[in-house]
C-alpha cells in the first residue's frame, strides 16, 4: 500500500478508536480488513504502529482493545495532585521508600547545600484513577522538613504540604525531559512491558526566596502521557539555534 493509502487507513482506524472507550474490544482483524477494503497484513501493520504508540493493546487469543487516553501535560510548575485533578483524574500515591542520607557532591550542588548535609530521599509511585503513571524519587534537604513522615505523603499534595506546614511555596524550577525506556523495576511498578517507552523528567525547584527545595527524577509512562507547550517566534537579535 502507498504512503497515502497507509495514512488514510490510519485516519480511519483513529476515527474508530475515537468512537469507543478505553478498554473496548475492536472487531477482529478479518472483519476490520473487510470493512476497510484492505489486505489483512496491511491492517495488521497499521495496528502494530498504533500499538507501539499505546493507542491500542493486544491480548493473545482475545484480540485488540482500545488503549487508555493520553494525559496532556503543560510545561508549568504544578504538583502531580493539582495536575491530575485539573485533568479530571483521581490522584493517589504509594510511598515505596523514605530515608535520610548525606547529600554528596552532585546533589549538594543542585540543592546548594553542603555535601555533608542530610537530605530526605523519597520514592513514590504516583497513580491516576488507580493506574500507575509515574515513578519518582525526590530529594529534599532535611532542614526544610525535619519532621516529615511517610503518613504526611500518603495521598497528599507535596507542594501543598510544603506551603502550609513549612512555609515553602514552589514558584520556579528548571526541568529537562528526555525519552527513555523502562528498566526491570520500573516496568514492574508501572505495569508495562520491559523497555517500554517513557519520559524521564529531571527538575530542581525553588521556593519564593529562590532557595532550592527539591530535586526530582521521575519516569512517566509514554503510552499514557504527552507533553504540550506553546511556541512563540523568537525576537530578532537574540542568540538562537537556527532551524536546519
Amino acid at each position: 500500500m502507498s504512503r497515502a493509502g497507509s495514512g488514510a487507513l490510519r485516519e480511519r482506524l483513529l476515527d474508530l478508536l475515537d468512537q469507543k472507550e478505553p478498554g473496548d474490544r475492536l472487531p477482529a482483524e478479518r472483519q476490520l480488513a473487510a470493512d476497510f477494503g484492505v489486505a489483512r497484513m496491511t491492517l495488521r501493520n497499521a495496528l502494530d504502529r498504533l500499538e507501539a504508540e499505546g493507542r491500542v493493546h493486544r491480548i493473545p487469543k482475545q484480540g485488540a482493545f482500545v488503549g487508555q487516553h493520553k494525559l496532556t501535560h503543560g510545561l508549568t510548575v504544578s504538583s502531580f495532585t493539582e495536575e491530575m485533578l485539573a485533568l479530571g483524574k483521581r490522584p493517589s500515591s504509594r510511598t515505596l521508600g523514605m530515608d535520610v542520607r548525606y547529600a554528596g557532591e552532585t546533589l549538594a550542588t543542585k540543592l546548594r547545600i553542603g555535601p555533608d548535609e542530610r537530605v530526605w530521599r523519597i520514592s513514590r509511585l504516583r497513580l491516576a484513577d488507580e493506574i500507575p503513571l509515574t515513578l519518582e524519587t525526590v530529594y529534599v534537604p532535611q532542614t526544610i522538613a525535619p519532621d516529615l513522615t511517610r503518613e504526611d505523603l500518603q495521598d497528599q499534595s507535596w507542594y501543598q504540604l510544603l506551603a502550609e506546614r513549612y512555609g515553602r511555596r514552589i514558584t520556579s524550577g528548571v526541568q529537562t525531559i528526555e525519552p527513555t525506556v523502562t528498566d526491570e523495576e520500573e516496568s514492574i511498578l508501572l505495569d508495562v512491558p520491559l523497555r517500554s517507552a517513557a519520559f524521564l523528567f529531571v527538575r530542581t525547584c525553588e521556593d519564593q526566596s529562590g532557595r532550592p527545595v527539591e530535586h526530582v527524577r521521575a519516569t512517566t509512562r509514554g503510552d499514557l502521557y504527552r507533553i504540550q507547550c506553546q511556541l512563540t517566534l523568537g525576537q530578532p537579535g537574540l542568540d538562537q539555534t537556527p532551524w536546519s
